[in-house]
This record gives structure tokens, C-alpha cells and sequence, in this order.
């Protein structure tokens, strides 16, 4: 038989190739015809993968076993570090696991991202593997951490993986655990938007204010993601609506960056400091008139914020609209009622700024305000009754 190189993007012959392709789909007999005619069952292709990878990780019971019983490598890694074993429990094969673990394979292997068989059945949802590897096995350590410092529970909260997490909570895993960057899992839960897991580690008792490196709270990171179930849950759980990052940012600042209206509503209901400033001097107001979200600006129009802060640049929403174009924000902000003398740093009124950017109708806007504010200014001076609008 001809035994070429498969192609030219692979170390594997034609024949290994073929038998690769065999324990892929079980085909034990194409297999041993294969290792009869001298087939090295050890062969490795591009990624470093051997037959038993392929075999274990689609859960093949007779091609596992004809493999091992052709002494297949039962701790080869691939470029990934993964070996049969961590594929199998990543796929949750649980009858390849323990036919792995019976053959030798070591239970305390990890792969490059420093993860090891708990991680990978954790992040995946597989409950019997779980149980098996903790009831059955040794040295598998249920608070075991990867590279980046995160726990089998981290990744179950991080992926919805309900059921896991519920049974790691009562295997007595460390819930309070933080990784690299300080996040909880109730961080990396409310971030991902899964709100029954979220609401399962409220119920374990999980601090809820806890701020990862940059001072984000959970609360923060389900704001920024706009997913109203988790937020429902975190405020009704009693978390701190005020709490501020790093760089000063509340969680009414995200909901303002991403335009999320429903979270901002949910968030001012909950008492949330709507003229909170940022490390830039910009309140939730100026972030939503810069990402041109018109809906949240009417919102905290309506929740009477001050439309007059000014941010670093000493900028008011205003200036802001003006600068960018913002026909229908700046009208808002104009009905609102706001201080047209307020200039930025370089003494640039609003106007200034509408005509600078050849923004004319927005300037025209702005004349238009400007006296109908003198007007009224006076009709109330003479006690007249002023109506219209600008």
C-alpha cells in the first residue's frame, strides 16, 4: 500500500491518517486491520493528536479499549495539553474516564491553561463525571485553581452551569474564592447574564458588594451587560446601588454606555445616584448624549439630573450634543431648560460649538431657546403667564 504524507498541512502518513480517521467514527475493524498491517498506533498529526484522542473524545468504548490494549499513549498531550483523559471529561464521556483512570492515566494531568479534569466536566455541565471524579478519585482537589486562579466553581458560574453549581456548593467547595483579576463567581455569573446560578449563590450566602480588581461589584457587571434578571435579583437582595469603581464609574454610567434603558429604569427606581461623576468629571448624562442613545437621555431628563455638570473638558451635555451633531438630544436638553452662557475650556459656548461644527440647524436651535429663556425670564418678572416652547 502507498504511504505518502496525507497532505502536505499533516505529519501523518496515509495510513495513519486512515486509522486516525477509523478510531474517530469506531470502525475497531478497519482499525485492527490497520495495526496488523504495522501501523504505528502512537502516530501524531499536526496538533499532536494520537488515535486515542479522537476515540476518547467522541466516547468510543471498543476503540478506546483496542487502543489501549495496543499500548496507545495514554498520557500524550496535544498542542493544547489536552490528553484522552481531560477530552473525555470535557465531553463527558464517563465510561471512557474511568476505562482512562483504569489504564493508568494520570488524574492530576492539567493543560495548558492549567486546567484539569474537575475544570474541564465543571465548565461543561457533566454531573456524573463530576461526581465520579470526586467520589472515586483521590487527588482530584474540588478547590483546585487554573492559571488564570479560577475554580472548577468559577467556571460552572461563568458558563450557567446550574446543576454543577448547586453540587459543588454542597461537596463544600470555597465559594468566596476570587481569581486572577478578584472576581467571585457571582461575578462571572451576573456578567454572563445567568441569573438562576446567580440567584443559587445569593441563596449560599455569597457576599454581594465584593469588587474585583478594578472595583467592579457584581452588580456593575450586570449592568454593563444589560441583563435585567440578574440586576432584579442583585438589587432585591439588597446590594449597594451606589457603589463606585476604580475610575468612579456607578453601574447607571454602564447601563448609559451601552444605551440599556430598562437597567437604567431599574437602577433609578433603585435609588441610584444619577449626577455620580466619574474619574473624567462625566455623569451618566454626558456618557449617554456622547453615545447618542436619545431614549436614556429623555429617562434621566425625566429623573431630573443636572443637565449644567460640567465633565474635565469643562463640557456640558450640551456641548456635547453640539459638538457631535445631536439634533434630537440637544432638543431634549433644550425643552429641559439648561444655562447657554456655560463655556468649555476654551470659552466655547454650546452655540459657539454648533457653528464651529457647521451644525446649523442645531445652532438655530439654540438662538431659537436662548430667547424664548429671555422671554420667559421676563414674562414671569411681570407675572404674565408664559407658554410654548422652544
Amino acid at each position: 500500500m502507498e504511504d505518502d504524507l496525507a497532505s502536505e498541512d499533516d505529519t501523518l502518513l496515509l495510513s495513519e491518517k486512515e486509522f486516525h480517521d477509523a478510531a474517530r467514527r469506531n470502525d475497531t475493524a478497519r482499525m485492527a486491520e490497520l495495526i496488523e498491517r504495522g501501523v504505528d498506533v502512537k502516530a501524531k498529526n499536526n496538533l499532536d493528536r494520537t488515535a486515542l484522542h479522537w476515540a476518547a473524545g467522541a466516547g468510543h468504548v471498543q476503540a478506546v479499549r483496542l487502543l489501549l490494549a495496543h499500548d496507545a499513549a495514554v498520557n500524550d498531550e496535544d498542542n493544547f495539553g489536552m490528553n484522552a483523559l481531560l477530552l473525555s471529561a470535557w465531553f463527558g464521556h464517563l465510561r471512557i474516564v474511568q476505562i482512562l483512570v483504569n489504564a493508568g492515566a494520570k488524574t492530576n494531568c492539567v493543560n495548558k491553561n492549567g486546567r484539569g479534569l474537575l475544570h474541564c466536566a465543571a465548565q461543561r455541565g457533566h454531573i456524573n463525571v463530576i461526581e465520579f471524579l470526586i467520589e472515586d478519585l483521590e487527588d482530584v482537589r474540588l478547590d483546585k485553581k487554573d492559571k488564570m486562579e479560577r475554580t472548577a466553581f468559577h467556571l460552572a458560574a461563568e458558563n450557567g452551569q446550574l446543576e454543577v453549581v448547586k453540587f459543588l456548593i454542597l461537596a463544600g467547595c470555597k465559594c468566596s474564592i476570587k481569581d486572577k483579576d478578584k472576581n467571585t463567581a457571582m461575578h462571572l455569573a451576573a456578567k454572563n447574564g445567568h441569573a438562576e446560578v446567580l440567584q443559587k449563590l445569593i441563596e449560599a450566602g455569597m457576599s454581594l458588594d465584593e469588587k474585583n480588581r478594578e472595583g467592579l461589584t457584581a452588580l456593575h457587571l450586570a449592568a454593563e451587560g444589560g441583563h435585567h434578571g440578574c440586576l432584579r435579583l442583585l438589587l432585591e437582595a439588597g446590594c449597594d446601588v451606589r457603589a463606585q469603581t476604580q475610575k468612579k464609574m456607578t453601574c447607571l454610567h454602564y447601563a448609559a454606555l451601552n444605551g440599556f434603558e430598562d437597567a437604567a429604569r431599574m437602577l433609578i427606581a433603585a435609588g441610584v445616584q444619577t449626577d455620580a461623576l466619574n474619574f473624567q468629571n462625566a455623569s451618566a448624562m454626558h456618557i449617554a448624549v456622547l453615545q447618542n442613545h436619545p431614549a436614556l437621555v429623555r429617562l434621566l431628563i425625566d429623573a431630573e439630573c443636572d443637565l449644567d455638570i460640567l465633565d474635565n473638558r469643562q463640557q456640558s451635555p450640551l456641548h456635547i450634543a453640539a459638538e457631535h451633531g445631536r439634533q434630537e438630544i440637544a432638543e431634549m436638553i433644550l425643552i429641559a431648560g439648561v444655562n447657554l452662557k456655560l463655556t468649555d475650556k476654551q470659552g466655547k459656548t454650546s452655540l459657539d460649538i454648533a457653528a464651529r461644527g457647521n451644525h446649523i440647524n442645531l445652532a438655530d436651535m439654540i438662538i431659537k431657546a436662548d430667547r424664548f429663556y429671555k422671554w420667559e425670564k421676563v414674562a414671569k418678572a411681570t407675572g404674565s403667564t408664559a407658554t410654548g416652547s422652544c
